[in-house]
């Protein structure tokens, strides 16, 4: 990180200019922002989707269920397993026509994805249904929860970590262009004496 590169301003220099001493202030402000702000934003963006993703999870786990479906026939070719929560990232899903009785006791049928390589009439394979029997994904599982949570807050502080930098080059820049162009205005007030006996110069 070039944030440190301004601290070397601090020395006691007489040629320091004003632009040194808001660039160094510029550098260690950064540089406090991303030490101590961008850790503090990561664990509160991290401990509030850890909350909420808790909470989501619990709320899955309690209005979902597993019930056992019966393939009544085949519909097509296997697919690809598309759920990225699944363990096994190597199992097949096949698209069947099943029947399954509903959390109320009412039975239901319709197409359906079972875990299945080659399905037949009668074969039993778990689908995860809501409350009224209709077909959703399994629920959000504790540590996958707390996986997101973690990641959520390391973007975050990353997110702020690069917001600060790009703030900082940006200023700099700014301050470096302010400085040019005094220096021009310098030159232009010397320009048309340079050189001329008793200017002093």
């Amino acid at each position: 990180m070039r944030a440190l590169s301004g601290l070397w301003r601090w020395r006691h220099n007489p040629l320091r200019r004003t632009t040194d001493l808001a660039e160094a202030w510029v550098a260690l402000v950064a540089l406090l922002l991303i030490t101590v702000g961008a850790p503090v934003t990561g664990c509160l963006v991290g401990a509030s989707a850890q909350d909420s993703l808790q909470r989501s999870a619990r709320h899955q786990q309690h209005g979902r269920r597993l019930v056992t479906a019966v393939v009544v026939r085949a519909l097509g070719g296997a697919l690809p397993e598309t759920d990225p929560e699944t363990a096994p990232g190597r199992q097949t899903h096949s698209r069947v026509l099943a029947y399954w009785a509903a959390p109320d006791g009412t039975r239901r049928h319709g197409p359906v994805l079972a875990n299945l390589r080659t399905p037949h009439r009668g074969d039993h394979f778990g689908l995860w249904t809501d409350p009224h029997g209709r077909i959703t994904t399994r629920p959000l599982d504790s540590a996958t929860a707390t996986t997101h949570a973690v990641l959520a807050g390391l973007g975050a502080a990353l997110l702020t970590a690069a917001l600060v930098e790009t703030g900082r080059r940006l200023t700099v820049w700014r301050l470096v262009r302010r400085r040019y162009a005094r220096w021009d205005q310098a030159w232009d007030r010397a320009g048309p004496d340079w050189g001329k006996a008793g200017t002093g110069i």
